[in-house]
């Protein structure tokens, strides 16, 4: 009993290390770009995350203590302008665009990271 118990954890152990997880690889003919996005907490890091995926197309990963995002998308369907105006249209500045000020006055207290002048 106990050595059948012992095979299927090392099992699942080997599926969970064996197996890729990241949504990076569904995404085809991938570009990486890094690029700044203002942000405060974790709930900025799950709203431009939110606005920058698109299944099969877009994903971001943004850190909090660098407001660094690491974006990788697909180049035949989306370029890094789209991506970024989106975010900016949930309210977060980044390079290449301000958010609405509508849409950033609309944000969680915590989310109003210190704006820079136009």
């Amino acid at each position: 009993m106990k050595t059948t118990f012992y095979f299927v954890a090392m099992v699942l152990v080997f599926l969970v290390f064996a197996i890729p997880s990241s949504e990076a690889q569904d995404i085809p003919n991938p570009v990486v770009d890094t690029v700044h996005i203002y942000g405060n907490c974790g709930m900025c890091k799950s709203t431009i995350e939110k606005s920058a995926f698109v299944k099969g197309e877009a994903m971001a990963d943004w850190d909090r203590n660098t407001d660094m995002a690491v974006i990788t998308f697909d180049s035949t369907k989306t370029t890094i302008e789209k991506i970024l105006k989106r975010i900016a249209d949930a309210g977060y500045d980044n390079e290449l665009y301000r958010a609405p000020d509508k849409v950033y006055n609309k944000l969680h207290g915590c989310c109003q990271y210190e704006r820079k002048p136009q």
